[in-house]
């Protein structure tokens, strides 16, 4: 079936078409119409927060392991620069090296965090709201191949591949920011390969991007890119549209210095960050779920009391990113139950201390877009929006538990995404919409059925949402079509998106850049 026909259209028997075409005509018009962003059914930012696997005295529990575990156990390994900042603000140095936290430490670092911020992007109808349960999808990961469900080959990923995935979330409604998606394995140098990585972003969409640094020296010579693209570092300052992804602990409970470095330098530039603490657990971190997420909590809080060290009220995302692995041979599980638990559970700590939050969600541990692939993505997803997690990072793409990325799947995710944010928008319970009026118009002298009516074209796109991809016929009109197959579906919208979608940067600016630095895509 062709891309942007309307599946009733095609599939609808002509017997039955007859009876109804005028009620059929009017609801083909309403769906090809565009809807204003306040009346869709799903749009960035819906709150979520209804599904709460911890209680109340679970979360108080995990607060409170936290903050003894910051004081008793400590972090080791910060930097220099690290150290002096966290003592003066109060941290304690000890005989063995290791920082330690008072709890009105943590407490008065947190009276002073950012809260309620907006991730920019470079245009504003993409920006990013994090605000209490508000919830956002978006990619993230640094996978070192490329899927390829056809072949079923896997094959290391380029410059050009991060390019094409940029430009397809540019136009997929539902994801809705573009975290670096793999790494540039045609790059060898490494400082070209952030400036690829970064500009790979920038170029394929100006939804808000999330990147990461190989080294601390790289972060001027990225920062001149992104000054460039951005008019100036005034206009930068004024709505930075790019933030760091950050590993600033390597679990359990030590500082990354190299990283540690870099976020000092990202914040005193206004550079927004992603607090990142990824402990696996049974490895990195405990096998307990609910120790897995004090040791993350842990770890961030840390961060928060660093970042805030370094300039009060930087906007920071609370990063707990803790994984899963499989305990019996130790391999991760990304697309396992257990990590649905542990990102929703993450979610709630993030709304009690009342910061922005992000983790991850929609991994898969399937090689290729399949079945299992599909299960893992939808539970892990819907959880984590029903949760309120505000930054769903991973969401779509993600194969073998962060090996490889498939551009396919960034569009069948995108339909995916779709009805998870239906699950996070819930049912509207108001007056209107449980009136009996159009049950009366219906059943007492009316037609017998809801169909063409009133009420029901009205809802039809506010009230519903409709997959692009996903195939919705009966076994007869399938049969009736040739029988397409959801990938070869997926395939076709991929190539028509890359097909039409254009750089991000103008042109001139493009064109400097270029001459600047050895940019490897086109």
């Amino acid at each position: 079936m062709e891309d942007g026909m309307d599946l009733g259209e095609v599939c609808e028997p002509t017997r039955a078409r007859a009876g109804r075409s005028g009620g059929r005509s009017a609801r083909v018009a309403m769906r090809s119409s565009p809807l204003a962003d306040d009346v869709r059914p799903v749009r960035p930012g819906m709150p979520g927060g209804k599904y709460r696997p911890l209680t109340d005295a679970g979360v108080a529990q995990i607060h409170e392991s936290a903050l003894q575990a910051l004081e008793q156990i400590g972090l080791s390994q910060a930097p220099p620069s690290g150290v002096k900042l966290m003592t003066d603000a109060g941290a304690i140095q000890g005989d063995d090296g290791r920082l330690r936290f008072p709890r009105a430490l943590v407490e008065d670092m947190l009276a002073v965090a950012a809260r309620d911020i907006t991730l920019y992007a470079r245009d504003e109808k993409f920006d990013l709201h994090l605000s209490g349960t508000n919830v956002h999808y978006g990619t993230a990961g640094a996978a070192v191949h490329i899927v390829d469900p056809i072949t079923l080959a896997y094959r290391e990923s380029t410059a050009q591949d991060l390019y094409d995935a940029a430009r397809l979330v540019q136009n997929l409604d539902n994801i809705h920011f573009y975290q670096r998606t793999m790494v540039c394995r045609d790059v060898m140098d490494n400082q070209e390969m952030d400036l690829n990585t970064l500009y790979g972003c920038l170029s394929g969409t100006k939804k808000h991007v999330g990147t990461s640094f190989s080294d601390p020296s790289y972060v001027e010579k990225c920062f001149d890119m992104i000054y460039m693209v951005a008019g100036g570092e005034e206009k930068w300052i004024e709505r930075p549209f790019v933030s760091n992804s950050n590993c600033f602990v390597v679990p359990p409970m030590k500082f990354a210095e190299e990283s540690c470095i870099t976020m000092e330098d990202c914040i005193r530039r206004g550079m927004p960050m992603l607090l990142l603490s990824a402990g696996q657990a049974g490895a990195t971190a405990p096998a307990p779920i609910a120790l897995t997420i004090v040791q993350a909590v842990a770890e961030c809080l840390a961060g928060v009391v660093y970042a805030n060290s370094i300039k009060k009220g930087a906007p920071c995302i609370f990063g707990t990113w803790p994984f899963v692995s499989d305990l019996r041979t130790g391999a991760m599980s990304g697309g396992s139950a257990e990590q649905a638990l542990l990102t929703a559970g993450c979610a709630q700590m993030h709304q009690f201390y009342g910061l922005p939050g992000g983790a991850a969600s929609g991994i898969s541990d399937s090689k290729l877009p399949d079945m299992q692939a599909g299960w893992e993505q939808g539970i892990t997803n819907a959880l984590a929006g029903l949760s309120g997690l505000n930054m769903c990072y991973e969401a779509v793409g993600m194969h073998a538990s962060l090996l490889g990325f498939c551009l396919e799947s960034l569009v069948l995710g995108d339909d995916l995404l779709g009805q998870t944010m239906r699950l996070v928008r819930g049912i509207d319970v108001t007056p209107d919409s449980t009136s009996i009026q159009a049950m009366k118009e219906v059943c007492l002298g009316g037609p017998g059925h809801y169909l063409g009516s009133d009420q029901t074209l009205k809802l039809m796109q506010t009230e519903y949402i409709y997959p692009n991809v996903g195939n919705r016929m009966s076994p007869k009109e399938w049969n009736e079509a040739g029988k397409p197959l959801l990938l070869d579906t997926a395939i076709r919208r991929k190539n028509d998106i890359l097909a039409k979608a254009g750089c991000q940067v103008d042109a001139e600016i493009d064109h400097a850049i270029r001459a600047k630095y050895n940019i490897y895509f086109k």
